[in-house]
């Protein structure tokens, strides 16, 4: 059986066992659902975004008394005197979820610019400022909480009990799950997974790595308010209790603890949690003989054990066990289409696609780079070479758009780009490789290769969802699939790419830039790590690049690659260009003579 058909077994025995269910059974079940929704959100955000949140019971409560407050309140009763009254929990859900999406795009605006323990301890703040707004406001009833909230109706039957309103609980948790694999396996999901470890890459790649984290954010809030919306009209009371920080801490829990990069993960980790902590509230009395919150300590001992055990969570632990059990899917890569991307006409050959103009970078007192022109034409491959420590990287990383130079002017087909993100160049036509490979490790070659051709697809996250996007999603993997198999990696398109030697790690970093279908490309020491033979297909691959109109520059330490592949060589000693010409020109040089070999009689090195 494949995962598809194993989730629907899961679900026809769940649909088959929930009338048997007793009421307590269901009433567990019931909180389950709803603790496993928030533990998607978190999925999201901080086991596939990197975004770690101890917050997100706040946004529950925000969904919690949204709808509590428009129930309830007097004024609410008055604003909305001509709407029938089962209409008002809908009308919670919205006003829950709009409240939501506001105060986490001011919060998330606050918080997500920190980085690291900075990140988590404000999420932490804003966590614990919301639970005691929510406690000492008298419109919300204060720490008394506000009770008699309206029951939720569906064609004007009141779902007051637990077994019924389970299956909406668990119909909407199935459904959530479902839009965020679709997020996932799409466009916008490899740009989501790239924001946990590649963020710079990702920047490259054309993707606006601050709106997604952004945009993730509030997911995940919305999803919390969600399941608050829910709980209140199951519980039919609210109080800030189920809002505090504890809890917050615990939805964490549980995203980590079932795997926080796996959707169905979640729903493990709230399954663990929640029957974890009612077997010990029952269990622990029993054996001690004596009250106490005995169990957060035992819990917390156990949340520990686990972690060390299981860094990655228990999901991906059974999934290897029930692996035998598992029919592998068919490669996405075999799947054919029709589909076709728009393709970016080049610039003619011999027209300067990049320039670089007295480009200067300091680092305080150090000068990395001092006044430094190079210039890359359209159908020629422009090596830049020095010895180590000559700035090479930094100079690289300004013309990419990385790192903003102290001073001098970078204009890229003819448009200067001072200030501008690497996205930016990326969306004129530049792709480039790294100095230290950056891939998504466990990730498929096909799935890092298909980033690289993120700005050639139009569809966002809400097509994503209702897989609106799959034609643009074939096209996009089958242009993936053919610059992987024109840089002779086919045999590995669904290996992990963590998984390959750092020679064909490089390779597909070459792949992934050319799903792009750049004007320039930008290669930093792509020949490092490959044998005799990759470098002689290396330079088949540039120079057929170069033969179609594409402008490539190199840096490269390799001096037998780069004379047998350049047009023309810059050459950088001490962040300054000591010669520019050919290969023939640069090999006699006294100066690169003198710089890489250390001598002053270039005269007898000559001879």
């Amino acid at each position: 059986m494949t995962n598809r058909q194993w989730t629907w077994l899961f679900v026809a025995l769940l649909v088959v066992a929930w009338p048997l269910l007793s009421p307590f059974s269901a009433t567990l079940l019931n909180y389950i659902g709803l603790y496993s929704l928030v533990a998607v959100g978190l999925v999201m955000l901080t086991g596939v975004g990197g975004i770690t949140s101890f917050g997100q019971a706040a946004f529950v409560g925000l969904g919690a008394y949204a709808t509590a407050w428009i129930c309830t309140s007097p004024v609410a009763a008055h604003a909305l005197s001509g709407i029938h009254g089962d209409l008002l929990p809908w009308l919670g859900l919205l006003l829950g979820l709009a409240v939501t999406g506001v105060i986490a795009w001011i919060l998330g605006a606050v918080t997500l610019p920190l980085s690291g323990h900075f990140l988590a301890l404000g999420t932490l703040a804003w966590g614990l400022s919301l639970y005691y707004v929510f406690g000492n406001l008298e419109g919300l009833g204060g720490f008394t909480g506000i009770a008699d909230v309206r029951p939720l109706a569906i064609a004007g039957h009141e779902l007051t009990s637990p077994r019924l309103f389970g299956i909406i609980i668990w119909l909407v948790l199935l459904l959530s799950i479902w839009a965020m694999h679709n997020l996932l396996d799409s466009r916008e999901g490899r740009a989501i997974r790239a924001l946990k470890s590649g963020r710079v890459m990702a920047e490259s790649m054309g993707v606006d790595t601050s709106r997604q984290r952004m945009k993730l954010f509030m997911l995940a809030a919305l999803l919390a308010a969600m399941s608050g919306w829910l709980y209140t009209h199951l519980q039919r009371f609210v109080n800030p209790t189920p809002f505090n920080l504890e809890i917050g801490i615990e939805y964490l829990f549980m995203a980590v603890v079932g795997g926080s990069g796996h959707l169905w993960g979640a729903v493990l980790g709230a399954t663990l949690i929640t029957l974890l902590k009612e077997q010990l509230q029952d269990w622990l009395p029993t054996l001690l003989g004596t009250g106490g919150n005995f169990e957060i300590i035992v819990f917390g001992l156990i949340m520990l054990l686990i972690l060390q055990r299981a860094a990655d969570g228990l999901w991906p632990l059974l999934a290897a066990l029930a692996q035998r059990w598992v029919k592998p899917v068919a490669p996405r890569a075999a799947r054919t289409t029709q589909a076709a991307l728009g393709r970016r006409k080049l610039p003619p050959r011999g027209q300067v696609v990049l320039r670089a103009t007295q480009v200067t970078k300091r680092f305080a007192g150090l000068v990395a780079n001092d006044s430094v022109d190079l210039d890359v034409k359209a159908g020629e491959v422009h090596a830049l070479i020095g010895p180590n420590g000559a700035g090479k990287s930094t100079f690289f990383n300004i013309i990419s758009g990385v790192d903003d130079p102290t001073s001098g002017t970078v204009t890229l087909l003819g448009q200067a780009m001072m200030g501008k993100p690497s996205r930016a160049f990326a969306a004129l036509g530049m792709s480039r490789t790294f100095q230290h490979v950056r891939l998504l490790g466990q990730r498929s070659v096909l799935e890092n290769v298909a980033l690289g051709a993120h700005l050639r697809g139009r569809r966002g996250w809400l097509s994503a969802m209702l897989r609106t996007d799959r034609h643009e999603e074939a096209a996009l993997l089958a242009e993936a699939c053919k610059q992987i198999e024109r840089c002779g990696l086919l045999s590995y398109i669904d290996t992990p790419a963590a998984s390959l030697p750092l020679g064909q790690q490089r390779i597909v970093e070459i792949a992934r830039a050319l799903a792009g279908q750049p004007s320039i490309l930008l290669l930093d020491e792509p020949a490092a790590g490959l044998r005799h033979l990759e470098k002689q297909a290396l330079v088949q691959l540039l120079s057929q690049l170069r033969s179609e109109g594409l402008a490539v520059l190199v840096v490269e330490h390799d001096m037998e690659f780069v004379m047998n592949l350049a047009d023309r060589i810059t050459v950088l000693e001490f962040g300054r260009v000591i010669a520019l010409g050919s290969p023939a020109e640069v090999q006699v040089n006294p100066r690169v003579m003198e710089a890489y070999l250390g001598v002053e009689d270039t005269e007898g090195v000559a001879a």
